[in-house]
């Protein structure tokens, strides 16, 4: 099912990362780690659904996608660079298979980090966040996506991880089986992975060499 919304708000969280506010379609459902198909509703784009994550709760009173920007490939990111509030998008139900099953390590890589961002702020708003840790890979400092949000509610349990950048509090290089295992706790039975496929299968490789059972792997599969 499509429904005809609205651009809310619309703003920039990094240098190539926008924070898309839409106002909420009646009857939308979806558990904090989904994502939905939109489209721009207008001639030439309103046939090219990308698909996004929501970062937004299912009770807020709007939908709110984090949605990284590729000008490059002039597609649907590089005119949403563009779009205004007032402009119409089509959104389409929610999918996806990445839930919350118990306190883990989130295992993300730049924009994988999103389907992250609604589960982490739902066990903010339950109580339920202490524990749990995010280890977030990227190239530098200005590519850490809502990294104050991050680190005011993770504190210690927010792990960045910069290939191109040596920096005084930050993991230099690729995620590792030695960085894995260094901040795992035996109390953290579950690892949530969500990245670009080269740098998932790598940490899926990273995970099974330190014997983590495929039962507590969760991860998108689409």
């Amino acid at each position: 099912m499509a429904t005809i919304t609205k651009i809310k708000s619309i703003e920039h969280l990094t240098h190539d990362v926008l924070r898309v506010v839409l106002n909420k379609p009646e009857g939308l459902t979806y558990i904090p780690g989904q994502a939905a198909d939109i489209a721009l509703n207008k001639p030439d784009w309103n046939e090219k659904k990308n698909c996004f994550t929501f970062t937004s709760l299912p009770e807020d009173d709007h939908v709110e996608f984090t949605i990284k920007t590729y000008p490059e490939h002039h597609g649907m990111t590089n005119e949403l660079l563009s779009a205004q509030p007032g402009d119409e998008v089509i959104i389409y139900d929610s999918f996806g298979d990445i839930y919350f099953n118990g306190p883990g390590v989130f295992i993300a890589g730049g924009a994988g980090v999103t389907p992250f961002i609604a589960i982490l702020k739902n066990l903010q708003k339950q109580n339920k966040l202490e524990g749990n840790k995010l280890i977030f890979a990227n190239k530098g400092k200005a590519d850490i996506i809502l990294e104050d949000y991050f680190d005011a509610i993770l504190d210690k349990d927010f792990i960045n991880v910069l290939s191109n950048e040596n920096l005084d509090g930050y993991e230099h290089g690729y995620i590792s089986p030695e960085i894995i295992k260094k901040y795992s706790e035996e109390n953290l039975k579950y690892y949530y992975l969500c990245g670009p496929p080269p740098m998932m299968e790598a940490v899926e490789g990273h995970l099974a060499s330190l014997g983590i059972a495929e039962d507590f792997i969760v991860k998108e599969s689409f």
